[in-house]
Order: C-alpha cells, then sequence, then structure tokens
C-alpha cells in the first residue's frame, strides 16, 4: 500500500535524483515541488506506484513526467525498456507515441492557416480530388450497407475535429478497405508515401455523413498529406525543421536513426490471464523493428512519431504558453484558443467534447474524475497519455509501450496523485 509517510529528506532525494539526468539535457528548468505549489512528499509517492504495477506484472516499465508553472517538479522512469536483455527503463527512452502525434500534426495545420497556405474550412478535394464524390456506407437492416452521397463536402475542420466520417476502415465498408490494404493506424512498415495512401482512400466508403457524428479513425493521417501539399515539403521535413528543431525537441521524428536505436521502447503485450509478453505481431502491425528498420516512406501524421516524454512536455508547454517556449513562437494565442476550444457539441463524451486535434473538459462533474474546465489532452496506442490543465498551469506526460495493455488503471491513479499533491490555494484563493 501507498504511504505518504516517507521522510521528507528521502522523498527529496528520490525526486532530485529523477531530475538529474534531465537537468542535464537542453530541457525545460526544473524546480522543487514546494517552489512550484506542489508536496513533495505526495508526488513522489508516483514512482513507487508505477514500479508496483512492475513487480504485479502489469507494465514493463514507464516514464513520467510532471511539470507546473513551466518547471518539471517530477521525472521519473520506473521498471525495464527491455526485460529480456535486462536495460533499465532511463528518462530519456524513446517510445512510439501513436495518436500523441495528431497534436503536433493538428498544431502544424493551424500555422499553415496562419501563414494564409490554407484555411481548415476548406473543403478537401482541393488537396485530393478524390475526395470530391464521397460516398457514405448506409448498414441496411437486412444486412450489409448501401451507398448514399455525401451531403456536404468533407472540410479540414472536419479532419481536425474527426467528424469527417472517415475510421480506421472498420465501419460497414471494412471490407472495402480490407481489400485496399489500408485497415489498420500502423504505417511504419508501408513502402509507399503517405499522400498515395491517402489518393487510394478518396475511392472508399465515409462510414458517416461528413459532421454528422464523432468518428476515430485516418482523418489526421489525411491532414498530414495535406500539409505536405500546402507547404511543398514532405511531412518529416516540415514538421522538423517548423517545429520539432525550434522547441528543441531533438529525439522526436518518425523513424529512430540506428544511433539512438538502443533507446527505443521494447513493446509488451498483455496475456489474457495475466502478466506481459514480448509483443510480435498484432492484427498486421510490426510493433518492435519497423521505426529502425521500416523503408521509411510512410510518415504517418496520425500515429507515427516517437518521442521522450521531455521533449513532448516541451510541446505541451508551448502550448500552455499560448503557442510560445523559450523565444520560439509556434502558433499564436488565438490559434491555441482555436485549438483547444470544444468544436463538436456533445458529439463525444460525457463531460468532454473535441477540439483541433485534441479532448477538451467541459464539465469536471459529467466526466467523473480530477482535473479543470478547459483541460486538454489525449493518448496513444501503446498505452501512452498527457494532459495539460491551463487552470493549475500542469502538464503531465506518462508514456509506456503496452498494446494491448488490459485493465491497467495508471492514468486514472497518476491523476489522483497528482492532483493531490497540490498544494497552493489555487486561483482566485487567498494566498
Amino acid at each position: 500500500a501507498l504511504s505518504y509517510a516517507a521522510p521528507l529528506f528521502s522523498v527529496i532525494v528520490l525526486l532530485l535524483a529523477g531530475l538529474a539526468s534531465f537537468a542535464a539535457a537542453d530541457e525545460l528548468p526544473t524546480a522543487t515541488p514546494d517552489q512550484s505549489g506542489m508536496s513533495a512528499e505526495r508526488l513522489a509517492a508516483i514512482h513507487p506506484l508505477m514500479e508496483q504495477y512492475v513487480a504485479d506484472g502489469r507494465l514493463a516499465g514507464s516514464v513520467t513526467l510532471v511539470a507546473r508553472n513551466g518547471r518539471v517538479v517530477a521525472l521519473q522512469a520506473a521498471g525495464m525498456r527491455d526485460r529480456e536483455s535486462g536495460s533499465p527503463m532511463r528518462t530519456d527512452s524513446i517510445f512510439r507515441i501513436a495518436s500523441q502525434t495528431k497534436a503536433i500534426v493538428s498544431v502544424a495545420v493551424l500555422m499553415l492557416q496562419e501563414e494564409g497556405k490554407l484555411l481548415i474550412s476548406e473543403p478537401l478535394h482541393k488537396y485530393f480530388p478524390e475526395f470530391r464524390d464521397s460516398k457514405v456506407a448506409v448498414p441496411r437492416a437486412e444486412g450489409g450497407y448501401e451507398l448514399v452521397k455525401a451531403n456536404r463536402q468533407i472540410t479540414l475542420r472536419d479532419l481536425l475535429t474527426h467528424t469527417s466520417g472517415i475510421s480506421y476502415g472498420t465501419g460497414p465498408a471494412a471490407a472495402e478497405w480490407q481489400k485496399a490494404g489500408i485497415q489498420n493506424w500502423y504505417f511504419a512498415d508501408r513502402d509507399e508515401p503517405i499522400a498515395a495512401t491517402v489518393a487510394r482512400m478518396g475511392a472508399l466508403p465515409l462510414d458517416a455523413q461528413p459532421g454528422e457524428r464523432w468518428v476515430y479513425g485516418f482523418s489526421t493521417d489525411i491532414l498530414g498529406a495535406v500539409i505536405e501539399r500546402a507547404s511543398g515539403q514532405p511531412l518529416d521535413q516540415f514538421l522538423r525543421t517548423r517545429i520539432l528543431e525550434p522547441l528543441r525537441m531533438v529525439d522526436t521524428q518518425f523513424y529512430v536513426p540506428g544511433d539512438k536505436s538502443d533507446r527505443l521502447v521494447v513493446v509488451y503485450s498483455a496475456r489474457p490471464g495475466g502478466g506481459l509478453e514480448r509483443a510480435p505481431v498484432i492484427g498486421g502491425m510490426v510493433s518492435q523493428g519497423a521505426y529502425v528498420e521500416g523503408p521509411r516512406k510512410a510518415f504517418s501524421g496520425g500515429a507515427g512519431l516517437t518521442s521522450t516524454a521531455t521533449d513532448y512536455a516541451r510541446f505541451l508547454q508551448m502550448l500552455l504558453n499560448g503557442g510560445e517556449l523559450d523565444g520560439a513562437r509556434i502558433l499564436s494565442r488565438k490559434s491555441v484558443e482555436l485549438m483547444t476550444s470544444n468544436h463538436v457539441g456533445d458529439r463525444f463524451q460525457p463531460g468532454s467534447g473535441f477540439g483541433l486535434g485534441v479532448s477538451v473538459l467541459r464539465d469536471l462533474g459529467a466526466r467523473g474524475d480530477l482535473g479543470s474546465v478547459g483541460e486538454f489532452g489525449w493518448g496513444g496506442a501503446y498505452h501512452s497519455s498527457y494532459w495539460v490543465d491551463p487552470q493549475e498551469q500542469l502538464v503531465v506526460v506518462q508514456l509506456t509501450q503496452t498494446i494491448p495493455a488490459g485493465d491497467v488503471d495508471d492514468f486514472g491513479r497518476l491523476r489522483a496523485l497528482v492532483y493531490g499533491a497540490i498544494s497552493d490555494p489555487g486561483p482566485g484563493l487567498p494566498q
């Protein structure tokens, strides 16, 4: 059982030890928890919690980062990067961040809008004519489906909000998507540029009318290809020169360089009966090697990046700062406001809406767990998560590599520990 009764000296030593390797890098500054209005003793409970998940065989390892007021107050690695080789997890370990890629690509789209190179209200067919005459697969009561004409054109905003009607090829016309070879989000092993894949999507049926409902799928991959056509640059080059390098995200890339491959975390899978096994091939996905040894052609804007907790925290801190970090202006404050506003009404989840590439907390009671109205975040398929709480000036990143992860509840417990560690009175209350 966890306890807050550890001697304070030991707690501070644990936190500072976790920050030591982080402080050596060119990253966010650090602070003691007390300097940031948080309890050192309570934050120190995160590490034994994550180590307990490792001991119980529910996670192989993880990296957790908590920053408040622009300073990192906790950075901790738990467990193993590679259990079979005995390689421990490190705070600079590299993870497949999967759908956490979506927020970065959404920022890239908004950058191009600010430069007048596109508008998110534009139709997708302006960049990919293959989508001009989209059809929707409508299920029949007796089985099968019929094709009907889309009521309107898909817009870039539909793609940003996942209301385009495009799934991951799992809807009524799943067989057609499977026949086209486009039915999972994993692109690292594809020997085809993303634009060619997207062009083939244009002939396939949608799952819903554009704007009708929230449908999670290839929308952000399509946006990655739109970025290439609007900017005249390959997606990897645009992200690297316009976002990653200005933000000094030195360990974020689509494919891991060979000299960094020993930092890439091994993927594990939860066994149905308990415990973990090294993931081989999952549903056609090569989970282990393609991010190092793949053809390096398919830049998946929806799920393709690899990164570290510290790199991703820099990106999130930029958003929390209103689009700027350490003198690098990526977006205007108004574009960040647009990105982190709810665009989908009640078409997402109880208490939460969806913005441009991120979920947005609308009603704390309706969602039912700790946080603040205005919080935004998302996660990734390999069991990773992040959130940003502007009201509390919090950035939290939790990275693991487990797919499927089973019923592990580390995200909820981490959230409880982080908010339980806040010790200052908060905005609008007496200091």
